[in-house]
């Protein structure tokens, strides 16, 4: 049985791939913001593990699970969660950049630097739920592309050191998807939702799983999703 320590369990992308995980038996230890939300999660997901670290705080994640107790062994460490906040570059203010350079870059860093000694004994794997925006950046996406196109060379940068570790990286680019970050995104954008539009996060999270169970002789580096409709 396969341990994953999951950020972003709680809804979208992150949600499809903790239910699909927790279905098939593998133990789940799932980040949460708070203590609240950490009982959400343990109520939806029984018998997975909780752990309460702010990722909108990076700084304090250290210490935070300094105070908790952390799975021995981790095979597996799927970064999902992430922030928009869409704006022009003149209207983008300081407190926007943080927070979604904060929650979208600094924290899957920082989570990485904390659990990769143990990601190198069980040689395991870390997934990094990325954007199209990590690839290319429009008009009113600057302050969120920026910080999945650095998701993408923290991956990139990991991958190449850890390699020899046998430690596996993937990035994975969804188009849009069905989620609720999507339906904030359409009201910043004034546009009406239709989420039958988008892609299902069930699709992204096969996706996901495929990464994770290809055998050991191959590896996905980036795999690119995108809406079929």
């Amino acid at each position: 049985m396969a341990t994953h320590v999951i950020t972003g369990a709680g809804s979208g992308i992150g949600a499809a791939v903790t239910r699909r995980l927790h279905e098939r038996g593998d133990d789940l230890v799932l980040l949460a913001r708070d203590a609240g939300r950490a009982k959400e999660l343990a109520a939806r997901f029984p018998g997975a593990r909780t752990l309460v670290g702010d990722l909108a705080d990076p700084d304090k994640l250290s210490w935070a699970f300094s105070h908790q107790s952390l799975p021995d062994r981790v095979d597996s460490l799927l970064h999902v969660a992430g922030v928009v906040d869409l704006g022009p570059v003149g209207e983008l203010t300081p407190k926007s950049w943080r927070h979604q350079l904060n929650v979208n870059l600094i924290a899957p860093a920082e989570l990485t630097r904390h659990f990769l000694p143990t990601l190198r004994v069980a040689r395991g794997h870390v997934v990094f739920v990325n954007s199209g925006a990590g690839l290319r950046a429009n008009a009113d996406w600057s302050a969120y592309a920026a910080s999945k196109h650095g998701l993408k060379a923290l991956a990139d940068a990991l991958r190449d050191e850890e390699h020899g570790n046998g430690v596996r990286v993937t990035s994975v680019y969804p188009g849009r998807t069905a989620s609720p970050m999507q339906a904030k995104v359409h009201q910043q954008e004034g546009k009406e939702y239709d989420a039958a539009a988008w892609i299902d996060p069930e699709s992204v999270a096969t996706t996901v799983l495929m990464a994770l169970d290809l055998p050991r002789d191959a590896e996905v580096n980036d795999l690119t999703v995108r809406p079929g409709r």
